[in-house]
């Protein structure tokens, strides 16, 4: 199979007209015309998770985070962003990105956010035209929890060690949820006009959540790296899609590598 072909599907599954206009998604290194047999997915490109790709010989690495989120001033190697693009390319791997077209596809990474939520009658937060896509997602819980039961069944979901709550009251009983993977903070409004009880997002700013506390209303954050769950449900889309075209490929696999930048103490 060729690297162009298993981008085109990623396409037409995830639009790139869905994306946020600044959003560098797309090829981000290597040739689309080559063959690839080993794919390997992640959630970000660093050093560490290219090492692994080497170490297994993969040949396509599909990321959700662009890799290049700012552009290369100089090629010089003893930088470990560049030396990590010249090992990509010595080992002739392509790497490409959905984000944020992602984030806004029918069946995609807010879709994937929800269900790992328990949420029931799903809807587009933010919907597009269609309706079916767009930012976010809204839906029910099925029986009420306080906000410290929901708090801590994210926590262990997304398998970090805490979860930020902003809260006035632990114990008030919610349903309704409104979930945003990544930054989402600026959006908070829109989960409330949506008549959310709680809204699960990422960094999440200080000065916002003081707003989020006088505007009476429940935020919680598990932490940006929520999104890894991508990696799982990219692995099942590349093999149902290899099935469907009958592809020649050898692996799909998810990276072992946590890219979650931060330490809990």
């Amino acid at each position: 199979m060729l690297a162009c072909e298993l981008m085109a599907q990623i396409e037409t599954y995830a639009p790139k007209s869905l994306a946020w206009e600044k959003d560098p998604i797309g090829l981000q290194l290597g040739d689309p015309q080559k063959e690839v047999r080993r794919i390997m997915t992640t959630l970000d490109v660093r050093p560490e998770v290219v090492d692994e790709a080497v170490d297994r010989h993969v040949d396509f690495i599909f990321a959700h985070h662009p890799m290049m989120f700012h552009p290369a001033k100089n090629l010089d190697l003893s930088v470990p962003q560049n030396a990590m693009y010249a090992k990509l390319i010595k080992h002739d791997i392509v790497v490409y990105a959905a984000h944020t077209n992602m984030d806004a596809a029918a069946n995609g990474m807010n879709d994937w956010l929800a269900a790992a939520l328990q949420l029931n009658n799903v809807q587009p937060l933010i919907p597009n035209a269609d309706g079916q896509t767009g930012l976010g997602r809204i839906g029910q819980l099925t029986k009420p929890q306080t906000v410290k039961e929901f708090a801590t069944f994210v926590r262990d979901l997304f398998q970090v060690k805490a979860v930020r709550v902003i809260a006035n009251d632990l114990q008030r009983p919610i349903q309704r949820i409104a979930v945003l993977g990544g930054d989402g903070g600026d959006d908070y409004p829109t989960a409330i006009a949506a008549g959310a009880d709680a809204y699960v997002t990422a960094d999440f700013y200080y000065h916002t959540a003081h707003d989020v506390l006088a505007d009476d209303f429940v935020v919680i954050d598990p932490d940006h790296h929520m999104e890894a769950i991508a990696k799982k449900h990219m692995v099942n889309l590349i093999t149902d899609w290899q099935q469907e075209n009958n592809w020649v490929i050898d692996d799909v696999f998810a990276s072992t590598i946590n890219t979650d930048p931060y330490t809990y103490i």
